[in-house]
C-alpha cells in the first residue's frame, strides 16, 4: 500500500511539472473535502479554463490503460468534489473542465498522456 502512494506521489509531481511545460498554473494539489479528493487544480492560461485533473499512475499496463481506473463511481466523487470546491470559493464564470492524466513509470521510461476533458463537466 505505501508503495502505490508514493508511486501515485511521484506521478502527481511530473503531471504538475508536464502542466507547468505546458503553461498550466497550479492553483492546488490534493485538495480533499468529505465528497473526496481532486489531485491537481490548475488554471489552463490559454484557454482560461479551470481544470480538474485526476492523475493515475501505474507501472505497466496489466491491468489496462490508467484512464480505465477512472470509472463512473469515481467520476461521481469528482463531480461532488468539484461542485464543493466551486461553492467553497465561490467560483463563477469560469469555464470548467475535467482532465485525467496518465502517467506510466516502466524500465526507468516515463510515459505521459494528457487526456483533455475526459469526461462530461459538471452537471
Amino acid at each position: 500500500m505505501y508503495y502505490n502512494k508514493l508511486i501515485g506521489k511521484i506521478g502527481e509531481s511530473l503531471a504538475c511539472e508536464f502542466l507547468k511545460e505546458k503553461g498550466y498554473v497550479i492553483l492546488e494539489r490534493n485538495f480533499k473535502c468529505i465528497q473526496g479528493e481532486i489531485d491537481i487544480i490548475a488554471k489552463d492560461i490559454s484557454k482560461g479554463d479551470l481544470v480538474f485533473i485526476e492523475v493515475k499512475t501505474r507501472r505497466n499496463f496489466q491491468y489496462g490503460y490508467p484512464a480505465e481506473a477512472v470509472n463512473d463511481y469515481k467520476q461521481r466523487h469528482i463531480y461532488k468534489s468539484v461542485k464543493y470546491y466551486i461553492y467553497k470559493n465561490k467560483v463563477k464564470n469560469i469555464p470548467v473542465r475535467l482532465d485525467v492524466m496518465e502517467i506510466v513509470i516502466k524500465d526507468k521510461k516515463i510515459f505521459i498522456n494528457h487526456i483533455i476533458q475526459a469526461f462530461d463537466s459538471i452537471k
